[in-house]
């Protein structure tokens, strides 16, 4: 488990601690974070297109070079939802993964189909965030 305090044009630090494919669930309360979190991160792996909440349309998918990036917003999303949409599909793809709103249930569920899953857990402090990267 690695902790952080950081303020938005810090996050360099976080990153270079995150894996740059993969699965991340993006775990916080309402406004801590998660979109901000995944378009700072885009932007330092390069990605050029602006990243929007995918919060109606579940998913997003970004393409940079040879990179992929695929960004999920689950607050309104059932699990029944999810697989009517395909969604778990895409996390076959080598690519990275960022996942606002993913919860213990779909953490077991990725796990049960073989993948593995990093944590980042958002907390929202005065003029900064708390992020604590854990497996």
């Amino acid at each position: 488990m690695k902790e952080f305090i950081l303020a938005q044009n810090e996050l360099k630090e976080l990153f270079k601690e995150l894996p740059n494919q993969g699965i991340i669930l993006l775990r916080g309360d309402l406004a801590s974070g998660k979109t901000t979190l995944v378009r700072e991160f885009s932007k330092y792996l390069g990605f050029k297109e602006d990243v929007s909440s995918p919060t109606f349309a579940l998913m997003q998918k970004y393409n940079y070079k040879d990179k992929i990036l695929y960004h999920y917003d689950f607050y309104q999303a059932t699990f029944e939802r999810i697989l009517e949409n395909g969604l778990f599909e895409n996390f076959y793809e080598e690519a990275l993964h960022l996942v606002e709103w993913g919860d213990d249930f779909l953490k077991k569920a990725l796990e049960k189909m073989g993948f593995e899953c990093l944590n980042v857990r958002i907390e929202f402090l005065k003029d900064k965030r708390k992020y604590v990267i854990y497996e």
